[in-house]
């Protein structure tokens, strides 16, 4: 047997399945694509979470679009997000194009352009379904942790979740928390020193700096109603293809303390809303993360601890995540060792720095016979990766150089008129686009303040008239008191003396 046909016999006994699966591409001897050694990923196992990485340049994108648009045919909802802004194209079928059907050749199987049923979502100014959630949703242990704040802090702001909900105050905005903030160190000092204990005015003053970070990198648009609810990402479309919810987010790249404050809520709504479901044959919604770092670029330590809690248990509600990012040390090691799924695009080694990363890299990897990983990792070409799976029982499979099927859907972004369609045509927008802004804690506070002033103003009057009264009662007092001198010339001792001077004189 030639080593090509072990090869073939080696990816085909590596990669075979039982259940249902997506078809990646076809593995790789150097430099050949070996036809119909397909590389498969087994749909039972798409919620142990994967890694796509790679250099910018050598198609992350196109194979993030490639896995959605496979998992959405399979009936599969997935969320993405879009920093870039072209993954929109999945909403129109691919023009083709003679490499594309050449690539296919050589894979094993036709190229068949499709269209997918999309739902463009938005947590800033941009077109799209606004996703938004309340402060309460986030609770004080999320709050402060996504604002990094210390124990005492976090004290504080568990103080002030517990007043809202004693006294029926709802924190819907960053609007409803700042004024809460301002007054339980104010007009409520007294009221809240004498059921909660005191409250330092720095720390308020602290954890105000931290809530206005997040409103300038445009939080106050995220926060409020209506909250958007996690089931409407796992819809599925009249003719049973999962509907890909693409989040746009080109506007976000520049406010990593808002991607990530999005991102770790919609996790753990995600986690707390979604019913257990052990291993089934089937994830209920995959979620790909583009431009990961910028997750954990900013992200403390608590909030690390917080993520990697999430990775390790959401997946027994059928979630799978998948980090889409340029280098795998973008990703804490904790998190990294969650990932099933690992496909690797090239990396390019310019620096000493480059050389080492690209030999970490080659580590994460099962180590290969046909393959000196470190080294092909820098000569793979576009549309190429590393790939390792999980097969069915849980085992990784053999690492395959892959030549990678080219996506059904258009590389490219929509036209704004081909935007506006997909807009039209939505069944989220009429739900969530129009805002909200009930009486909350805000409204509710600025009318109790107002009652405290005016009791105060009612007070300070009555404290003016009773001092104004006391100051009267005692002018007239004084008024009505006889004069001492007048007192001892009219009195009668003095008068018998007067007259019995005058008796003398007149002798």
């Amino acid at each position: 047997m030639s080593r090509k046909e072990e090869f073939f016999d080696f990816i085909a006994n590596g990669y075979k399945t039982k259940g249902e699966f997506l078809e990646l591409g076809a593995a790789m001897l150097g430099e050949e694509t070996i036809t119909d050694a397909i590389v498969k990923i087994p749909l039972k196992t798409l919620n142990r979470h994967g890694l796509i990485a790679g250099a910018t340049g050598t198609g992350k994108t196109k194979t993030l679009q490639v896995l959605a648009e496979n998992l959405s045919e399979k009936g599969v909802p997935v969320l993405l997000m879009d920093i870039k802004g072209d993954l929109s194209g999945l909403a129109q079928p691919s023009p083709g194009h003679p490499k594309i059907d050449e690539r296919h050749v050589k894979i094993g199987f036709p190229f068949e352009a499709k269209k997918f049923p999309i739902e463009i979502l938005t947590i800033s100014e941009q077109k799209g379904v606004k996703l938004r959630a309340t402060v309460s949703e986030f609770g004080p242990v999320l709050l402060s942790r996504i604002l990094d704040l210390t124990e005492t802090q976090s004290g504080i702001v568990a103080i002030i979740f517990k007043y809202c909900d004693d006294n029926k105050l709802p924190l819907l905005d960053l609007k409803d928390f700042k004024k809460v903030l301002q007054f339980v160190t104010q007009e409520g000092k007294e009221e809240i020193q004498a059921e909660y204990g005191r409250i330092s005015t720095s720390s308020t003053g602290s954890i105000l700096r931290k809530i206005i970070e997040i409103e300038q990198q445009g939080g106050e648009l995220f926060f409020g109603e209506k909250s958007f609810e996690v089931d409407d990402l796992t819809r599925i479309d009249e003719n049973g293809k999962g509907i890909i919810s693409v989040l746009r987010l080109t506007d976000i790249q520049d406010k990593p303390k808002l991607f990530s404050t999005f991102m770790l809520q919609l996790l753990a709504e995600v986690y707390e809303t979604f019913p257990e479901q052990g291993d089934s044959d089937r994830p209920e919604l995959i979620i790909f993360i583009d431009e990961a770092h910028l997750v954990f670029k900013e992200a403390s330590k608590a909030l690390l601890s917080q993520i990697e809690s999430i990775v390790k248990l959401i997946r027994s509600k059928g979630i799978g995540l998948y980090f889409v990012t340029q280098n795998p040390k973008d990703v804490p090691e904790d998190v990294l060792a969650q990932l099933g799924l690992k496909i690797q695009h090239a990396l390019r080694a310019f620096t000493a720095k480059d050389r080492k990363a690209i030999k970490l890299a080659a580590e994460n990897y099962p180590s290969s016979e046909y393959y000196d990983t470190k080294e092909v990792l820098t000569q793979l070409g576009i549309g190429e990766a590393f790939v390792s799976v999980l097969n069915e029982k849980g085992i990784p499979t053999p690492l395959a150089r892959t030549m990678l099927r080219a996506p059904m859907s258009r590389m490219d972004v929509l036209t704004d008129r081909e935007i506006k369609q997909v807009l039209d045509n939505s069944r989220l927008i009429p739900k969530y686009n129009d805002e909200v802004d009930r009486d909350s804690a805000y409204e509710l506070l600025n009318k109790k303040i107002e009652k405290i002033n005016k009791k105060k103003t009612a007070d300070e009057k009555k404290k003016e008239e009773a001092k104004t009264k006391r100051r009267s009662s005692s002018t007239s007092r004084r008024s009505t008191r006889m004069n001492p001198i007048v007192k001892v010339l009219t009195s009668a001792t003095f008068i018998r003396a007067a007259f019995g001077i005058l008796k003398k004189v007149l002798r």
